[in-house]
């Protein structure tokens, strides 16, 4: 499909992608499974190129007989559009991917044969222990190849894989959660995490009313993925060029090479990194002010974002490089964040921990103020007063006002760093590898009714 694709085109240039995918999905509620399926999907995404006029048009399930009309409305529409900013010559073709015309292998329900009769097992003792176990599980295969007229030949098959676990008691009035992020669910210990829940439900029996104000908080891997997660989506180099976002220099440039926080904490992405690897090169469906269809095939490496605390690049194209004067730094598909080395496990923070909060994750995180990323959301699901070094009761849960950027100058402790589930940004970014953090001075704004 992709090479008839930039056959029929009549344009000067064409970029050219499939994306052929599968998923298998396990759904359950009060213990029992609910459903489960398989599905498939495909889609093709034509970029033609007319002088410096782009036409992109994509469209899902496109048969052999409809390949021809989907390449026509993308040629007529780049003769039809104005100059493209970002246009530049096409990526130069390197060598193609050893399995670029192997066929599709789809996931399917196989993927849970050893995982299902664990989440068995954990049905049972929910069910005699008197918890409720709700969720689902989910896996998916995509496989994207990426042609272009200037002969780049390239392929990246994509596994992801999620577990979204929530306990309640029998009575329905205490909750907790927990997720994790796998390849292929092989290393899910569906026990291990059920016995977690288990102690989060038997902390809340103990009910401790505070009010709004900072606390020294501790913030397990998974909420800090979240707010990691919204500082990388806001990287963007054009719009610290405009001044529009919190990596805007006063006066004029980016904050880039300035130190954001005392601790030697870094932020990275590497799409060969072990657990989390993700696509080596740019896939761009569409440009926008952090990605140029022009920038496709571009090949990618490791990236530090921050270093030892030190801001060290933004998401860059080629284009925004040039208006820059940085080096090209397109986006990856994974982030990591570590600190000193020697962390401690959350386990071991907690009992470090005089007196504060823990929280289990966060939700419904929403922006500001770009100018500070300053962002607001909800605890959820467990928010629990640590004293002495013990879990003394479950909280209210509250409102939070905080800034990424200004939290990553304000930690006091880091701890060891592990791949997690992001619980708010799960259903679009699932490759972490994010620290517990110890906040001195969160700020919990508000006390909220949610429960």
């Amino acid at each position: 499909m992709v090479e008839r694709a930039l056959e029929l085109s009549r344009n000067d240039g064409c970029v050219v992608l499939v994306d052929e995918g599968s998923t298998a999905n396990l759904r359950f509620a009060g213990n029992t499974l609910t459903t489960n399926g398989v599905a498939r999907s495909s889609r093709v995404t034509v970029i033609s190129i007319a002088g410096q006029g782009v036409g992109v048009v994509s469209r899902a399930a496109v048969r052999d007989d409809q390949l021809a009309d989907v390449v026509a409305a993308a040629d007529a529409s780049a003769r039809d559009a104005q100059p493209a900013e970002d246009a530049r010559a096409l990526v130069e073709a390197g060598p193609a991917s050893p399995h670029w015309d192997e066929a599709v292998r789809p996931t399917d329900i196989e993927v849970f044969e050893r995982f299902a009769p664990a989440l068995g097992e954990a049905f049972s003792t929910a069910e005699a222990s008197g918890r409720r176990l709700y969720g689902f599980a989910e896996h998916s295969l995509t496989s994207t190849f990426l042609g272009t007229s200037a002969g780049v030949r390239l392929r990246h098959d994509q596994p992801t894989g999620r577990l979204e676990l929530n306990a309640k008691s029998a009575d329905l009035k205490r909750s907790a959660w927990t997720g994790v992020s796998t390849q292929d669910f092989t290393d899910v210990d569906v026990a291990a995490l059920d016995s977690s829940l288990a102690r989060r439900l038997e902390w809340a029996k103990n009910r401790v009313d505070l009010p709004a104000g900072r606390y020294e908080t501790l913030l397990p891997p998974s909420a800090v993925a979240d707010l990691m997660i919204y500082l990388f989506w806001s990287s963007g180099a054009r719009d610290a060029l405009d001044g529009r976002s919190v990596f805007a220099k006063p006066g004029g440039g980016t904050r880039v090479g300035e130190q954001l926080g005392r601790l030697p904490v870094s932020l990275s992405g590497d799409p060969g990194a072990a657990g989390i690897a993700c696509a080596p090169f740019v896939t761009a469906h569409a440009s926008s002010r952090e990605s140029s269809v022009f920038d496709n095939g571009l090949p990618l490496g490791p990236t530090d974002w921050v270093k030892d605390g030190r801001l060290e690049a933004l998401l860059q194209t080629r284009y925004s490089a040039e208006l820059s004067g940085l080096p090209v730094t397109p986006g990856i598909d994974n982030l990591i964040m570590s600190g000193p080395e020697g962390g401690k496990s959350l386990e071991e923070m907690i009992a470090s921990t005089r007196r504060g909060l823990l929280v289990t994750c966060l939700w419904y995180i929403r922006e500001v103020d770009p100018q500070t990323l300053l962002v607001t959301g909800l605890t959820r699901d467990g928010v629990y007063l640590v004293e002495h070094g013990e879990v003394v009761g479950e909280v209210n849960n509250f409102r939070f006002n905080e800034s990424p950027v200004d939290l990553l100058g304000r930690l006091s402790e880091v701890g060891a760093s592990e791949r997690t589930l992001p619980r708010e940004w799960g259903d679009y970014f699932q490759r972490t590898v994010m620290p517990a953090v110890r906040v001195p001075d969160f700020n919990m704004s508000t006390v909220s009714q949610a429960s």
